[in-house]
């Protein structure tokens, strides 16, 4: 029977036990409620509480608040206590109590003023106001304990005055509603009190005005704002249902646009002071605020929240438990860990509410006689108070691990004491005596590296930083002469290094990240010690650093899970254009910089790396379509008939780290307005992709390979676009169609265009007027782009000659080797048409080896710091195995050389 839950529960709880024996609950309703959880339609149901606010019957109304508070708390207890329900039941029911609490009293005490004063209205509007109540802590993370108080902020839309005979401001008017509110739920009767309201978190705690209107508080949060109020606002929860704009207010002063590495230090500051006063209070068996306890794994949670949650909005989230679980889903923290956490957490949160069940007090403490010790450790199924006793403390000296681990340590007491600290303390004064260092440590250009440290510590954007931002910038510098120093390349390296600290010292977040993180700026110093494209690349976009704490940073990317986290972060901002726009900034550059330290590591070929570097911008154009559509008015489809191709090196997935993407747009729709719908789209397309943000950028486009180049529509349909390819189209731009392939919208669209591209490409063809045409269109490049031996790109012999050779093979002959038509590479190609015997076999494989010589090359030089490619004879044998197969297809080697 439910009703013996009661009975179960009862040596667990002197307060219920007291409930039973004065007969103060309705066993009928109880027997009713305690076989399933209840719900806020419950609390409705238990009085009639509009008639109570139309008669105005103030003391019937707060005695059956607090009626009703004694039967959800019996009925907590008991399904708790016998195991009947688990931990989130426990935190919702009595959150869900709270809001419901919250908004009847405060439905009365608005009725009952507006009856006084009037409705109060808004100045600007001159709409009526409501109040919006939001709740802080653990109440607004739906994570309420059973004996919590209530930590609330009242809040009205504007400023205006009442429309009563009484006249009132809205201030005036809200203030009392507040006062009201408060008083049914927090003052003690006879039957008790509903909650404890604590008020002290709004703007100017206990010395500040009980109400603010949304623009006060947007002013208090930009100017007098501090570090802890952020962490309380994380948490914070509208309960009402009023039409507000507290989020909107809120989260960018919460939740940073960048990394915000200084969220260690300022979290430290708040658990020292926590600590302090444990051990003042004598506090240490405090399960919420004693080491290991409740409070550090929340910490843990807000951590991470405050210095990624600008970044990721999946991890805007107010639970303790669900924001650990993101961090496992997003690989920031280790899924293990996590599971760990969540158990220690859910241990913690169960021992804090059998404490606070044994009398209905607020208490987090652990009992000191073996009677309530023992009637604990039996609640939470142990069979004496050693072993419960022993699992709390493997639960909390894990938790004191991690958090200990997150925290770090502080360092800027260290950094002040670096060895290498007098360098920079002694420019530009005693230069002579840091030369001597400098070369001493082994670089060899001292004096140029000293002009450089000279030059930033008299330059502007050093002596403009806070004081406190010059502290943690002169504790880095002598450790970025010691990254450098230790490591190859080094004055190349220190340079960088140097141009990168002027660059991000404004932000001081990224100064804190590398004093936080030693192993992170030795990473860092050799990355740019190799790659004076990667240093300029972290330089633009400085918040890849945080990459570099990452466990999958060296792994192979998932791009099946990855795919799935960017579709939830731009489904997570909602409406907001320039959001996604970041979102799909930051997802490219993190992708890319991890790519960029796998490939420097030696982890991929070219050809490997390129499929990478395809599969993502793939990814990303398929994300964008998605979303830029999203954002086009009036659209009269929920899925766009539209496709993106992509040509040249994307087509070929060829790309490398700063190609262009080569892009053309179709679509097939007989709606009215699709050309105008269409074009609309094909704007936002390239503002999504090209467009610069605070983010920075995506990609660079060509759009020129559209039919009729720029003169023509930005996006075309399917059937104007064969009609061109059949009718007008030139030679060259059947040669680009070779690499073109469907890349992501509409299926059926990119299969109609695929038909129509192995049509054109498979069609009879004069091979001798071919050959003369693809000759005259490679010969038409020399004037703006001269064959010399130096540039492997152009140079005869060199990676056009290849690209050219390879379209010659399909347009000559996929009309009966279908298999050229497959989008395989260049490489793959030339091996195909030669176990096809169009050409011969030792002359393919020669070229194919000088392609891929080519194509390392030119990566090598984009991205290792190699200077103008020197001609030697292995690049000169290259150019003559590749020659050799032009003269064999062309049958031009005469007028080749002559070139």
């Amino acid at each position: 029977m439910p009703i013996s839950l009661l009975n179960q529960a009862q040596p667990y709880s002197q307060w219920l036990t007291r409930q039973l024996d004065n007969q103060r609950l309705d066993l009928d309703k109880m027997s009713t409620w305690l076989a399933r959880p209840i719900t806020p339609q419950d609390y409705a149901d238990f009085c009639d509480w509009r008639q109570l606010q139309v008669d105005e019957n103030e003391e019937e109304l707060a005695r059956q608040l607090r009626v009703l508070r004694r039967h959800v708390m019996a009925h907590i207890m008991a399904r708790d206590l016998a195991r009947v329900s688990d931990l989130a039941e426990v935190t919702r029911t009595i959150t869900e109590f709270a809001d419901f609490a919250v908004n009847t009293a405060l439905s009365f005490s608005y009725q009952y003023h507006i009856g006084m004063y009037g409705t109060p209205i808004g100045h600007f509007t001159r709409q009526p106001q409501q109040l919006s109540v939001v709740a802080m802590g653990k109440a607004g993370g739906f994570e309420l304990n059973v004996s919590s108080d209530l930590d609330l902020i009242f809040v009205y839309p504007e400023n205006g005055d009442t429309d009563g005979k009484r006249e009132r401001t809205n201030q005036e008017f809200f203030t009392k509603v507040g006062q009201k509110l408060i008083s049914l739920l927090n003052e003690i009767t006879a039957d008790g009190q509903v909650f404890r309201v604590d008020m002290r978190l709004r703007p100017d705690g206990d010395s500040g005005a009980l109400v603010c209107s949304e623009a006060a508080l947007e002013q208090y949060l930009i100017t007098q704002g501090r570090e802890w109020e952020r962490y309380a606002w994380c948490k914070g929860r509208v309960v009402t249902p009023y039409l507000n704009d507290i989020q909107g207010l809120i989260r960018p002063f919460v939740f940073r646009k960048y990394l915000d590495f200084n969220a260690y230090q300022a979290m430290r500051d708040l658990h020292r002071q926590i600590r302090q006063e444990v051990q003042k209070r004598g506090m240490a068996d405090n399960v919420k605020l004693g080491a290991g306890g409740i409070r550090e794994v929340e910490f843990v949670a807000q951590m991470f929240q405050m210095i990624r949650g600008g970044q990721n909005r999946a991890l805007q989230l107010k639970g303790t438990q669900e924001t650990l679980l993101k961090l496992a889903e997003l690989s920031i923290l280790d899924t293990q860990v996590v599971d760990k956490l969540l158990n220690a957490y859910r241990f913690l949160r169960d021992v804090e509410h059998r404490l606070q069940y044994w009398d209905d007090q607020q208490t987090q403490t652990l009992p000191e006689y073996a009677e309530q010790q023992n009637a604990l450790a039996a609640s939470m199924g142990f069979a004496n108070w050693a072993d419960f006793s022993g699992c709390l403390n493997e639960h909390r000296s894990f938790v004191n691990q991690i958090f200990n681990h997150v925290l770090g340590e502080e360092t800027e007491e260290l950094d002040s004491e670096h060895e290498l600290a007098d360098i920079w303390t002694r420019l530009p004064e005693q230069s002579d005596g840091v030369l001597d260092t400098l070369s001493d440590l082994g670089f060899t250009h001292a004096a140029e590296l000293s002009n450089r440290l000279i030059q930033l510590k008299q330059g502007g954007k050093y002596r403009q930083l806070s004081a406190h931002a010059q502290r943690r910038f002169d504790a880095l510098v002598p450790r970025l002469i010691e990254a450098a120093a230790a490591g190859a390349n080094s004055d190349a390296c220190l340079l960088r290094l140097l141009d990168f600290l002027e660059a991000i010292s404004r932000r001081s977040a990224y100064l804190a990240f590398l004093q936080e993180h030693s192993a992170a700026l030795r990473r860092v110093a050799d990355l740019m010690a190799q790659s004076a494209w990667l240093a300029d690349y972290l330089q633009r976009h400085p918040i890849l650093l945080d990459e570099l704490l990452s466990a999958q940073l060296m792994e192979a990317i998932d791009w099946q899970k990855v795919s799935v986290e960017l579709s939830g972060s731009l489904n997570a901002c909602g409406d907001d254009t320039e959001a996604k726009m970041d979102v799909l900034r930051r997802f490219q550059h993190a992708q890319v910089f991890r790519l960029t330290v796998q490939d420097l590591a030696g982890q991929w070929t070219v050809e490997a790396l390129s499929d990478e570097l395809s599969l993502l911008a793939d990814l990303v154009l398929e994300q964008t379509l998605i979303h830029a559509w999203q954002s086009v008015p009036k659209r009269h489809l929920d899925t766009p008939k539209f496709a993106i191709v992509a040509y040249g090196k994307l087509g070929g997935k060829e790309l490398g780290y700063s190609s262009d993407l080569d892009l053309v747009y179709l679509y097939d729709d007989d709606d009215g307005n699709a050309v105008e719908v269409y074009t609309k789209l094909s704007r936002r397309l390239s503002t999504w992709l090209s467009g610069s943000t605070g983010a920075g950028t995506l990609y660079e486009l060509d759009l020129r390979l559209r039919p009729n180049g720029e003169a023509g529509f930005l996006a075309h349909s399917v059937a104007a676009f064969e009609k061109y390819q059949r009718e007008q189209a030139w030679t060259w731009e059947h040669q680009a169609l070779t690499r073109a392939r469907f890349v992501c919208g509409d299926g059926a669209v990119g299969a109609k265009f695929e038909q129509i591209r192995r049509e054109i490409l498979t069609q009879e063809r004069d091979k001798v007027q071919l050959k003369q045409e693809i000759i005259a269109m490679r010969e038409k490049m020399f004037a703006t782009h001269p064959p010399v031996d130096s540039n492997v790109k152009y140079a005869r012999g060199g990676v056009v000659d290849v690209e050219f050779l390879v379209q010659y093979l399909v347009l000559a002959e996929s009309g009966r080797e279908p298999k050229l038509l497959e989008n395989y590479g260049n490489i793959a190609l030339l091996g195909m048409a030669a176990r096809r015997d169009l050409i011969d076999g030792e002359l393919a494989e020669r070229a194919a080896v000088a392609y891929r010589f080519y194509r390392q090359q030119q990566h090598n030089k984009n991205l290792r710091d190699w200077q103008r490619m020197e001609v030697n004879a292995e690049l000169l044998a290259h150019y003559q195995a590749v020659r050799d197969l032009w003269a064999a297809v062309f049958g031009e080697e005469v007028r080749f050389q002559a070139a």
